[in-house]
């Protein structure tokens, strides 16, 4: 009886299990069933929003593109207008050149021109020059000085040669301190010039020493009558033709040796004195001791020596002009640094 019944539980509890596991079956179903619609409905989301997401970046690009295109135009735009800026002040510089250079060809012609007016102007200053010249030799030929007064000028001529001797010896000494100080200044080309200023003044005052054999009766400037006075130092002075010949070329071997010695000052790149020069301080070249005092000779060689100074250590020519190496004054300014008037 006990195992009937067990066997009845035993069978009771399969039942109930077969219909626990048979209503489980379609519940595990369903659940399946809304996961998987759950995972659709959430990949579905997802493309969606991804679909959003790239219209989006689509609307969000293209703004950004059309400001790339705009940024691209306006650069270029720019970039146009450098290049047209550019041609504008090439073409603005070419211009400003082309009109330099005019201004330069029409300086060079004004110059030229200009150069071509005081050529003829001091053509015809020298004309007149000549002319009067020539008057005065006439008249000097034709009024003779005295026996007596031929006498005077001879014996001073003797004195001023026999003063001006002594003072050569004098001028050596001073031109070898000056060497050594220019030396020691390091003062290269002011130092080459005054070795060939001296070279010169030493051949001369050989030439000098060796005229003891002068003839005066045959000299010309000693019977010859006084054409011209000059002023200096308020005090006027006559001479003859040949006496303001020698004049002229003491001012004009001042010039030429001035412009030599401020040009070699300017290569030391020393300052400008040419009151420190030697042969200013000498002034001597080209004097031989006759016709005119040595002092008047060295007054008019260092007004030509100032002038030259300052044309050669500024590389210019103010006051004199070059022909063929030879420096000297223009014939206006030689005037007016003599102030020659003929003797009526």
């Amino acid at each position: 009886m006990k195992r009937k019944i067990l066997n009845w539980t035993l069978l009771a509890v399969v039942i109930s299990a077969v219909s626990l596991a048979g209503m489980t079956a379609p519940a595990n179903a369903r659940q399946q069933s809304q996961q998987e619609q759950q995972q659709q409905d959430e990949k579905q989301k997802q493309k969606q929003q991804q679909k959003q997401a790239r219209k989006q970046k689509q609307q969000q690009e293209q703004p950004q593109q059309e400001q790339n295109q705009q940024q691209q135009v306006r650069q270029q735009h720019q970039q146009e207008k450098q290049q047209r800026q550019q041609q504008i002040q090439q073409q603005q510089q070419q211009d400003r050149q082309q009109q330099q250079v005019q201004q330069q060809q029409n300086q060079q012609r004004q110059q030229q021109e200009q150069s071509q007016r005081q050529a003829a102007h001091q053509q015809n200053q020298q004309r007149k020059q000549d002319v009067q010249q020539q008057r005065a030799t006439q008249s000097a030929q034709s009024a003779r000085l005295s026996r007596e007064r031929q006498q005077q000028l001879i014996e001073q001529q003797q004195q001023r040669l026999t003063e001006y001797r002594q003072r050569l010896d004098q001028q050596q000494r001073a031109a070898q301190q000056q060497n050594a100080r220019l030396q020691q200044q390091n003062r290269l080309a002011q130092y080459r010039y005054q070795q060939q200023y001296q070279r010169r003044v030493l051949l001369q005052q050989g030439r000098i020493r060796n005229d003891r054999n002068h003839n005066y009766n045959r000299d010309p400037y000693f019977y010859t009558a006084p054409t011209y006075r000059y002023n200096r130092g308020g005090s006027y002075y006559e001479t003859n033709e040949y006496g303001a010949n020698l004049l002229r070329q003491s001012v004009n071997n001042g010039y030429q040796e001035g412009y030599n010695a401020g040009r070699a000052d300017r290569q030391d790149r020393w300052a400008s004195s040419y009151e420190d020069s030697f042969a200013y301080q000498d002034a001597n070249y080209g004097y031989t001791g006759y016709y005119v005092t040595q002092d008047d000779y060295n007054y008019y060689f260092r007004e030509g020596f100032r002038r030259g100074y300052e044309d050669g250590y500024n590389s210019r020519n103010q006051y004199g002009r070059n022909v063929n190496g030879k420096y000297s004054l223009l014939g206006a300014i030689l005037s007016q640094v003599l102030g020659l008037e003929p003797l009526r």
